[in-house]
């Protein structure tokens, strides 16, 4: 009995030791992904506001600039894509309602839109990271073809498509010369928590890209395993995949 009571004080300590690590760890970085659809003709004058002046007051109010974006192909239209890091959700937030208020940033915003408006529409993603989103990867400053992706699941299939990145995909990606940067998922339900995966990956030039993934989809590993994981079903909604080709600006951190 006494050698029970032992054990069983020694599990309750070290549960409340681990639970005591994990409420100190830091919380997992907030991600935004953020497109910017410009007047026409107005693109131009909006990269400028943002390398002069936005850029700048991000960091001043907490937020991190990840990489800024502009679509290689004239069809994906006349847009801005960024990516933000934030400590948390709520310290989102706060910088967002600081930056709106920041004199700098209202003296700025008034002098660039003299002759109108330049943003037609913004659309935001909060986003969390999976658990095998990669390490930062380092690209270097030689400029990179860059490519957003969001994948769409069936109801019930995001958990079957996150293993299949996780055991098999980012691997046969890196094989066939594609750098995995980051894997997300959506936090909020109109954005698609729950059946979206959002991620991008870079490649050395186009050309570079068409090849890669001519040759991923050759490969007999990944051929068993696509057929092996949709046994059950198809993972995907049908039309379930977009690809941007992107970028990036002379002001972003990744090039």
């Amino acid at each position: 009995m006494k050698n029970l009571l032992g054990l069983v004080t020694l599990l309750l300590t070290g549960s409340f030791a681990a639970t005591g690590y994990s409420a100190a760890l830091p919380p997992a970085p907030v991600f935004e992904l953020r497109v910017y659809t410009a007047h026409e003709g107005k693109l131009p004058e909006l990269l400028t506001r943002f390398r002069e002046h936005t850029c700048a007051l991000f960091e001043r109010h907490g937020m991190v600039n990840v990489g800024y974006w502009t679509p290689l192909d004239t069809k994906d239209g006349n847009k801005l894509y960024y990516v933000l890091q934030h400590r948390s959700r709520e310290s989102a937030q706060a910088s967002w309602k600081d930056f709106g208020s920041d004199p700098e940033w209202k003296t700025v915003q008034k002098a660039s839109e003299a002759s109108g408006p330049l943003v037609v529409g913004v659309e935001s993603i909060f986003l969390a990271l999976t658990d095998y989103s990669p390490a930062p990867h380092t690209l270097g400053q030689r400029p990179h073809v860059y490519e957003l992706r969001t994948y769409t699941t069936n109801e019930g299939k995001l958990e079957t498509l996150d293993a299949r990145f996780r055991d098999h995909t980012v691997e046969l990606f890196a094989r066939h010369g594609m750098k995995n940067l980051q894997y997300w998922h959506p936090t909020d339900a109109d954005k698609g928590a729950g059946h979206t995966l959002v991620y991008i990956l870079a490649h050395d030039t186009r050309e570079a890209a068409t090849k890669s993934w001519a040759d991923f989809q050759a490969d007999a590993e990944w051929i068993k395993v696509r057929t092996a994981s949709e046994v059950a079903g198809k993972i995907l909604i049908k039309d379930g995949v977009k690809s941007v080709f992107l970028a990036p600006t002379d002001f972003s951190a990744l090039k």
